[in-house]
């Protein structure tokens, strides 16, 4: 199991790794799908880092993460 602040640091960055492959940009108005970026982790060998501790659970903080960075906090 993963360090939470580890998984945190390495899930925002590849929040944008993943929005540059697959040419997602913020001014666009489209709204990414967390679950598109869980498949790319697990294609890649990443989902390690979606194995940590939480109160609310891995999965959701991800998210969390995922929706700050590419600044779609609004919907939650």
């Amino acid at each position: 199991m993963e360090k939470k602040a580890d998984c945190e640091k390495a899930i925002r960055s590849l929040c944008h790794e993943w929005a540059k492959e697959t040419g997602f940009q913020i001014s666009s108005g489209v709204q990414p799908h967390f679950s598109d970026f869980k498949t790319w982790l697990r294609s890649n060998g990443h989902a390690r880092y979606l194995n940590f501790r939480s109160t609310i659970g891995a999965s959701d903080n991800a998210e969390i993460w995922f929706d700050e960075e590419l600044k779609q906090t609004w919907r939650n």
